[in-house]
C-alpha cells in the first residue's frame, strides 16, 4: 500500500485538475453539460484513480488503476486539442496542457514499470 498523496503522480494530477478546471472556465457556457463536464470528469479521474489504486493489496491491482488513469488522460487531451481546434482556448494554453498530461503519462508508465519490476522480484524470491 502506497500513501498516495507522496505520489508525484498524484500531487501532478491534482495540479492538473485545478488546471483543467481553470481551462473550463474559459469554454463557452453552451459546454457547461458537454465539453466541460467531460473534460472535468476525465481530469478528477486521473488523481482518484491513483487514490483508490494505492488502496489495493497487489501491484497488479494497482497497475489496473493506473492504466484507467492513463485512459483518462488520454481522454483529456483529446478534449483539449478539440476545445483548441474549436478556438475555444488558444494554442499557447493547448500546448502547455497537452505537455503536463504528457509528462503524467510517462510518469505513470514508469511507475507502472517499477511496480511490475517489484512484482517480478517477489516472485523470483519466492521461487528461491
Amino acid at each position: 500500500m502506497h500513501n498516495f498523496k507522496q505520489l508525484n503522480i498524484w500531487i501532478k494530477s491534482m495540479e492538473l485538475v485545478k488546471d483543467i478546471y481553470l481551462l473550463t472556465n474559459l469554454l463557452p457556457d453552451r459546454e457547461r453539460f458537454g465539453m466541460i463536464s467531460q473534460m472535468q470528469r476525465a481530469a478528477i479521474s486521473v488523481p482518484a484513480n491513483i487514490a483508490e489504486g494505492s488502496a489495493k493489496s497487489s501491484g497488479k491491482d494497482f497497475c489496473r488503476f493506473l492504466e484507467i488513469s492513463t485512459g483518462s488522460l488520454f481522454e483529456l487531451e483529446t478534449f483539449v486539442i478539440l476545445a483548441e481546434n474549436l478556438k475555444y482556448i488558444d494554442l499557447e494554453k493547448s500546448i502547455i496542457i497537452q505537455q503536463k498530461i504528457n509528462e503524467i503519462q510517462k510518469m505513470i508508465f514508469g511507475f507502472k514499470q517499477k511496480i511490475n519490476q517489484n512484482i517480478s522480484q517477489n516472485q523470483q524470491n519466492l521461487k528461491s
